[in-house]
């Protein structure tokens, strides 16, 4: 069993940024591909980026595409996001996501995520 933290998030004015961070245990974790994930109030669950197994490929969703970066760290076991330029549009609640032996884009899917984070607040101010 996996279990996924996450840390980083709070309240920044427009053009701020952010780095979210996901500490993983349970499992090994170079057998995951990681993601993030956000919903905002009264909306679905979307897709933000995605970095595979061995940190060859990323992907992300054209709306955070030149603003947001995924990456992760072997050593500590953990995936960040970093949030640069933040917008309005970007406050939601974010998820931290590790689906086992999957690609980045199998990671874009909800239903194939095996395991979620709890969430983490990112509100932007305008």
């Amino acid at each position: 069993q996996v279990q996924l933290v996450e840390s980083g998030g709070g309240t920044v004015q427009a053009g701020e940024s952010l780095t979210l961070s996901c500490a993983a245990s349970g499992g090994t974790f170079t057998n995951y591909g990681m993601a993030w994930f956000r919903q905002a109030p009264g909306k679905e669950r979307e897709f933000v980026a995605a970095i595979d197994r061995t940190s060859a490929r990323t992907t992300y969703a054209d709306s955070v595409k030149g603003r947001f970066t995924i990456s992760r760290d072997y050593a500590k076991n953990s995936v960040f996001l970093q949030m640069n330029n933040l917008q309005f549009e970007d406050t939601a609640v974010y998820y931290c996501a590790a689906g086992y032996m999957k690609t980045t884009q199998a990671m874009g899917v909800r239903s194939t995520i095996d395991y979620w984070g709890q969430g983490t607040q990112v509100t932007v101010s305008s």
